[in-house]
């Protein structure tokens, strides 16, 4: 999902490198799959991501040094496409909304 950056008030700070976007909550891990906390605030522009990891009871934000990858199950990231307008529909085009109205 990406890589720590640094600590920030016992939190832990990432970039990612994933073109997918996280889910809030969703566990992070380490490569041999130890949870080490959840995604808590996503920051930064669209094209250059970053994420804070609340750290689970018993892991310190600390403990990380910069580099260090962290990873995410496939089905907790939504595509980039979800974060942006929706492009209009060409003029004159009904929508099914429209159509089913007049319909009626």
């Amino acid at each position: 999902m990406g890589k720590f950056m640094h600590a920030c008030e016992g939190e832990m700070v990432c970039e990612s490198s994933n073109v997918k976007i996280p889910h809030f909550g969703a566990s992070i891990y380490l490569e041999n799959k130890t949870s080490v906390g959840k995604v808590d605030e996503i920051l930064g522009p669209i094209n250059q991501v970053f994420f804070t990891i609340k750290p689970s009871e018993g892991i310190q934000a600390t403990s990380f040094k910069s580099g260090d990858k962290f990873y995410i199950a496939p089905e907790k990231l939504l595509p980039l496409e979800r974060f942006l307008p929706k492009p209009k529909p060409a003029p004159g085009t009904m929508t099914k909304v429209k159509k089913l109205v007049k319909t009626l």
